[in-house]
């Protein structure tokens, strides 16, 4: 039996990397439009990783009960952003930061502005990954990546999302926004975590879907 994945967001630019990272997994990757999924999820959990588990069983019950997709592996994200400065913030808050509805051009210049006063070696960041893939059986696996950098002094690039543009790499000289979408899935937190979650449906399902 071939199984189809369901990855649980709406964001168009997540959905491109998900799907250059997952492509030799041999299955169907499906967004929730795509699948036909409308969920509404409360996101509620104290750490990354509780809150992908929370997206992803949400998605999962959805989707065997007004979806024909009963054999689906649904995947879902927690990400963020983590200054060390701001002590975390905003953390598991990064998609609410100063309300859903802020522009992330606004988020990212608030946080710029709040470290005014922080020098180059205090700028310290990281992005974080969480993801959770409930299985047809209703099992759940969970997989993490990080990549740290520093918060750049103004925003760079026009690639990538969110966060992107003030998160700086001094190894490539340049922020995530404005690294190319392929060498960012090698680098990128997301990237990590997805790569570890294919090699773990790999195991499972690898011989089923060629």
């Amino acid at each position: 039996m071939k199984h189809r994945i369901i990855f649980a967001t709406g964001n168009e630019g997540k959905m491109r990397e998900v799907r250059l990272i997952l492509a030799d997994l041999g299955m169907d990757i499906l967004s929730m439009k795509e699948a036909g999924i409308c969920c509404q999820v409360t996101e509620n959990g104290s750490t990354f990783g509780e809150n992908a588990e929370i997206k992803a069983r949400a998605v999962w019950e959805k989707a065997r009960t007004i979806c024909e997709v009963p054999d689906c592996i649904v995947l879902a994200d927690d990400s963020g952003l983590a200054v060390d400065w701001l002590g975390g913030e905003p953390g598991i808050y990064s998609a609410r930061y100063l309300g859903e509805d802020t522009s992330y051009e606004i988020k990212n210049q608030v946080i710029i502005d709040r470290l005014a006063d922080a020098g180059d070696s205090e700028r310290t960041a990281r992005f974080v990954s969480a993801i959770a893939a409930v299985l047809p059986d209703g099992k759940v696996l969970h997989t993490e990546g990080t990549v740290e950098g520093l918060i750049a002094h103004k925003p760079a690039g026009d690639g990538g999302f969110g966060y992107d543009p003030i998160f700086y790499l001094p190894e490539y000289k340049m922020t995530s926004a404005q690294i190319p979408i392929e060498k960012k899935n090698e680098i990128s937190h997301r990237g990590k975590a997805l790569e570890a979650m294919k090699k773990k449906l790999k195991v499972l399902f690898g011989e089923e879907n060629r």
